[in-house]
């Protein structure tokens, strides 16, 4: 039977990954990878996490399960970092621990396919794996271009067209924060013309919320979630903890669902349920425990925001320094660089300048152009200005 199925290609990331393991040259950069960095090149378990997971394994009593629902306190202890203060919305928002963001992305996925979806709006470039999901599940994808890396800037007069030529019940995915992989976002009055936009075309969001406290602060990158969730009458939110909490591969993340309409509410709860329980039937419980105490404990709570803060700062540092370089390397993007937040950018680099970029230089960047900006350091920065000189002349 199995001789039916296709070859299909490899993840290029994950091939990209392995090349620069196996490379040798010791001044080797990797800008390919999405995990954050220190400048020591070390991907570090949050202090706060460590104190947490230290308290379970002195308190879990048991380790049975809890439910397709997951650990419940733990997205209860989210909502007010998602969605503030508001105990309105609070009171409309379902919940559901993921294993990880994609978990997320794919249960909203299969949930609005349930619901009558057919075509969802995706931004480009995104996330790769955004369009594998929807493809899998079955949604027809319609891109639209999200921004301009020259410019730096959003391309918002495309989304507000593609919004208003979509068909009412169509869905679109955008990213509240830290955009995947042009790191170049929505302002909050934008969002509020978003939120008009949707309501006008009866649209339905589903945002992407992976990178929350790594772009202007846990609050800024919150803005554009909040206002949909004031104004839309249903909204989905797929959000990872794996980068602000660094629990990578914990596999830690939720689905939160905003309904409005108090019917719909339970109708909604019992597909995601359901669609769990068929998916993973339980998601895994250690990070998302160790996420819940930290949370829910005023002092470690603190101390994950210090941490947090300080990501943040290392990356806007790096991107800082970077888009400096621009008159040595003009003409890929680097001066637009200090308009966008979190870990990726995007250069406007050839297949041949990425490839001469790894074999000449050992520089590694995702084939699409993609850099993660925690692989810079004070040190190797200048390198990289170098390495991206010799491959791209001045014309």
């Amino acid at each position: 039977m199995f001789e039916h199925l296709e070859d299909k290609e490899p993840d290029k990331l994950l091939g990209l990954i392995k090349l620069y393991a196996n490379d040798t040259r010791s001044e080797k950069i990797d800008l390919g990878v999405g995990v954050y960095r220190t400048a020591e090149g070390k991907t570090p378990v949050f202090s706060a996490i460590k104190k947490a997971e230290r308290f379970l394994l002195e308190n879990q009593e048991s380790k049975s399960y809890l439910g397709p629902e997951g650990d419940a306190g733990f997205a209860e202890a989210l909502l007010p970092i998602v969605f503030g203060a508001d105990q309105e919305i609070h009171e409309k928002t379902l919940r559901l621990q993921t294993p990880g963001g994609t978990g997320a992305v794919r249960m909203a996925a299969a949930l609005v396919a349930r619901a009558g979806v057919t075509r969802i709006h995706l931004g480009l470039p995104s996330w790769p794996n955004h369009a594998q999901i929807f493809d899998d599940i079955g949604l027809s994808v319609n891109g639209f271009v999200h921004a301009d890396p020259a410019s730096g800037q959003a391309d918002f007069a495309a989304l507000l067209q593609t919004i208003e030529d979509a068909s009412p019940g169509d869905a679109v995915i955008l990213h509240a924060c830290c955009h995947n992989p042009t790191g170049i976002d929505y302002t909050t009055k934008r969002w509020e013309e978003i939120a008009s936009a949707l309501l006008e075309n009866g649209v339905l969001p589903i945002v992407d919320f992976a990178y929350q406290g790594l772009g202007s602060g846990l609050e800024d990158d919150a803005q554009g979630v909040r206002i949909l969730a004031a104004r839309m009458p249903e909204l989905l939110v797929a959000y990872s903890c794996d980068k602000n909490f660094g629990l990578y591969r914990d596999r830690v993340g939720a689905l939160f669902a905003v309904v409005q309409a108090e019917g719909s509410r339970a109708k909604c709860l019992s597909n995601l349920n359901e669609l769990a329980r068929a998916c993973w039937s339980m998601p895994p419980d250690h990070g998302a425990a160790a996420a819940r105490i930290v949370l829910e404990d005023e002092q470690l709570r603190r101390e994950w925001k210090e941490e947090l803060e300080a990501m943040r700062e290392r990356l806007q540092r790096m991107r800082y320094l970077l888009s400096k370089a621009d008159e040595q390397v003009p003409n890929i993007g680097l001066g637009a660089l200090a308009n966008g937040h979190g870990m990726f950018a995007m250069l406007e680099l050839s297949s041949a300048q990425i490839l001469s970029l790894r074999d000449d230089h050992a520089v590694y960047i995702a084939p699409s152009g993609r850099i993660s900006l925690a692989g810079l350091t004070e040190q190797n920065i200048y390198r990289l200005v170098q390495s991206l000189s010799e491959v791209c002349p001045h014309t």
